[in-house]
This record gives C-alpha cells, sequence and structure tokens, in this order.
C-alpha cells in the first residue's frame, strides 16, 4: 500500500509541476488585467527551446533559461496586441496558440532534418535529482522526494510570486492595475508598462512549463506533448481564484488525476480500465471543475478590458 502511495504522490508532483509554472504564468498576467489565453501555445514554444537547446548544449539550466526567455518573446506579440493596439485578448491569445505550435514544428524541421520529434537528451543532461540516492532506492519517500530540481524550483516560485503580489509595492501595483487601471493612471502608475511586464512575465514561466515536460518528464520534444495543458493551467487559476496558492493547489488535483491514470495504466494495476478512458480523466475533470466553479469566482475587474490612457 505504502509504495501505491508513494508512487502516486511522487507522479503528482511530478506531472503538477508544468500546470503549475504555467498557472502562474495565468495568475501574474490576470492581475494585472490581460487575459493570456494564450499560454498553451508559449508552452509549446518553451518545450521545443528546451528540448533543441538542452540536446545541441548539454547543459539543462541553460535550456531552462532559454525556454523561458523564447517563451517571453512570444508573450510579447501578445503584450502588443492585447496593451498597446487594445485588440481582443482571446483572440490575440488564441492566435498565439496557433503561432506557437507552427513555429516549433517549423523550425525542429529545419534542425532535425525534417522531423517534428527532436532527438532525445542523453539522460545525464536531463535535470537533475537534488535529493537523489538521499533515501533508499524505491522507499516511500524515495518515490515522493527524489523529484527533478524543476519540482522543487516550482513550488519556491509560488512563494515568489505570492510574495511579489501582496507584499511588494510592484505586487500593489499589479494589482491596482488589474482592478482599476484609471484610478491606478491617476497616481501615476504606468499601466502600460505594468501590463507589458506582467504578460512577458507569464510567457517567461509557461516556457518554463513546457521545458519541466521536454527537460524532466520526457527527454525530446514532440507535437503532442504539451497537449492541452496550457488549458488545464487557465482552468487551475480560475479554480484557484487567480491566487498563485489557490492555483498551486488546483494543480496539485490535476496532477492527481494523472497519477492516477499513469498508476492505473502500468502493468500489475489493481483494476485493469482502458487507456482511451483513463487519458480522458483530467480533461474530464476539467471539465466538471469550470461547469460547477467558474460562475462562483470573480476575476480582476478590469481583466480582459483593453485600457485606453486618453479616454474619457
Amino acid at each position: 500500500m505504502w509504495s501505491s502511495l508513494g508512487f502516486i504522490i511522487g507522479t503528482t508532483l511530478m506531472y503538477s509541476t508544468p500546470l503549475i509554472y504555467t498557472a502562474l504564468g495565468g495568475v501574474i498576467s490576470e492581475n494585472s488585467g490581460v487575459v493570456n489565453i494564450g499560454l498553451e501555445g508559449m508552452m509549446t514554444i518553451g518545450a521545443f527551446v528546451g528540448a533543441a537547446v538542452g540536446f545541441y548544449t548539454g547543459n539543462p539550466w541553460i535550456a531552462f533559461l532559454a525556454a523561458g526567455l523564447a517563451s517571453g518573446f512570444l508573450a510579447l506579440f501578445h503584450a502588443i496586441a492585447a496593451v498597446s493596439f487594445g485588440a481582443d485578448q482571446v483572440v490575440s491569445g488564441i492566435a498565439i496558440n496557433f503561432l506557437g505550435p507552427g513555429i516549433a514544428l517549423f523550425v525542429s524541421r529545419l534542425f532535425f532534418e525534417g522531423a517534428t520529434n527532436t532527438k532525445p537528451i542523453p539522460l545525464e543532461n536531463k535535470m537533475p535529482r537534488p535529493l537523489n540516492g538521499l533515501f533508499p532506492q524505491n522507499s516511500f519517500f524515495d518515490m515522493i522526494l527524489n523529484q527533478y530540481a524543476t519540482v522543487f524550483m516550482a513550488f519556491a516560485l509560488v512563494a515568489i510570486v505570492w510574495y511579489l503580489l501582496y507584499k511588494t509595492k510592484l505586487g500593489l501595483r499589479i494589482r491596482a492595475v488589474g482592478e482599476h487601471p484609471r484610478a491606478a493612471d491617476t497616481l501615476g502608475v504606468s499601466v502600460y508598462k505594468i501590463r507589458y511586464l506582467c504578460v512577458v512575465l507569464s510567457g517567461v514561466f509557461a516556457g518554463f512549463g513546457g521545458a519541466s515536460l521536454s527537460l524532466a518528464v520526457v527527454s525530446n520534444f514532440r507535437p503532442t506533448l504539451i497537449s492541452g495543458h496550457g488549458f488545464i493551467a487557465l482552468a487551475a487559476m480560475i479554480f484557484g481564484k487567480w491566487k498563485p496558492q489557490g492555483a498551486m493547489w488546483a494543480c496539485l488535483l490535476f496532477g492527481v488525476s494523472n497519477g492516477l491514470v499513469v498508476y492505473l495504466g502500468r502493468p500489475g494495476a489493481p483494476f485493469q480500465i482502458s487507456q482511451q478512458l483513463l487519458s480522458m480523466i483530467p480533461y474530464v475533470l476539467t471539465l466538471i471543475i469550470l461547469t460547477g466553479f467558474v460562475g462562483r469566482a470573480s476575476a480582476p475587474a478590469a481583466s480582459g478590458t483593453p485600457y485606453e490612457k486618453d479616454e474619457r
């Protein structure tokens, strides 16, 4: 029993990590008043760049940073459209979701001999496991705590974003811009600069989420790697009431569903369930939560509303 429980918890933490990074990106963007539907496309770019740079450099840390920078650059286009030109933020985000995978597949074909999959990263060049060897192999604590570094960084980032939003002057400005941008503007806060910063940061975090998949969970990029993780992260953000700690708990809930999918789908599982049915669990859970919860949650008041400085 303990080994099964340890396996499920450990798998939950591993699969929750990409969602946590990406949901935090959604949290910081929407708290500034910009809806970022494009997290899926940004995750895809992050996953591809992380895998490609990791393969060519052999350094997972450089690859992880490159993934965040590439995704942040893609998020800049969303910021230009949504903040500077006042475009519909949902439409702009959807465009990013088409643009991200398209760029990833195109560049993959250029660098990997026409293939849409990147070449596998050698095991020693994947993200390190800081606690590897600390506990007896396959023991309860080894299964839970012998995680990739990206897992520990994700939970640290939750604390950092919480502190930023609720304990700093910058966080107060971000929330003010998301709730009442005109009042913030009259007090000398640059609404455009704050929103640009937050949208680009959301892209960086989404890129980290994608890279944590391609550099840790698996060892390469493929077209189906993301497969809705960005949208699940958006659902987690809503379920978490646009707060970093709430988004984290929601991501862990979705991670449990993935953990059960892996546990029930492995050989020797106590129940034999169709793999097709198992693969539906995370998405069905997303629909159930959104259907039952989305009407009870309140986004920041100005979220999704373009701000025009000269408006009267």
